[in-house]
């Protein structure tokens, strides 16, 4: 049986502050209505589209959203060099954390306490990437490129922050993944999901 990268890549209702310029969350089944189109997903390293590891189409990436969050379970060709690099690197640890890039559809902003929030009640996903660095330090990282929102829009305070960043509304999302058939499944910590440690 071939090994397989599992985890959640985002949890909903987790914050994440982004740049620290704003908060960002994604409600439940935020995904839903894009995976439901049965989009071609694809899973690269590091988001780079010249490494990829696999695909829905291809059967090597599968995608659920559950009540806990977007769970993905991603099996590298371990015949190919980069399937066994992802294997080794998330086996041994060195990389343990995967990414979302995505595209907000509906979004709602506040402009309430010290920091803005976004909520994304809907996006469409692109891929999911096997990644080591982070945004922040503790919690799911969310990053963006361009906005597209429909929802409400940024005003005031707000809208200065997120005009001083403006490649920050396509998002990448962190979890942790870990080769699901070497350790069992666990609970999710707080931020993310660890199949194992």
């Amino acid at each position: 049986m071939a090994e397989t990268i599992s985890g959640f890549a985002i949890s909903w209702n987790r914050p994440a502050i982004i740049a620290g310029l704003f908060e960002e969350r994604f409600a439940r089944g935020a995904f839903d209505r894009h995976l439901a189109q049965n989009p071609d997903v694809a899973a690269l390293w590091s988001h780079d589209q010249s490494r990829p590891l696999g695909r829905i189409s291809n059967g090597a990436l599968k995608l659920r959203s559950d009540n806990v969050g977007l769970y993905f379970a991603l099996t590298p060709d371990p015949n190919a060099p980069l399937g066994q690099e992802a294997l080794a690197t998330v086996g041994n640890g060195t990389v343990n954390e995967v990414s979302v890039s995505f595209t907000p559809v509906v979004e709602e902003w506040t402009d309430d306490g010290d920091m803005p929030k976004r909520l994304i009640t809907e996006a469409r996903l692109f891929e999911i990437s096997l990644v080591l660095g982070a945004l922040t330090a503790r919690t799911p990282r969310l990053r963006s490129a361009e906005h597209q929102a429909t929802a409400s829009q940024p005003s005031g305070a707000l809208k200065r922050r997120c005009e001083r960043a403006a490649f920050f509304s396509t998002g990448v999302g962190r979890g942790v993944a870990t080769p699901s058939a070497v350790c069992p499944r666990r609970p999710a910590p707080s931020h993310f999901t660890r199949i194992c440690n």
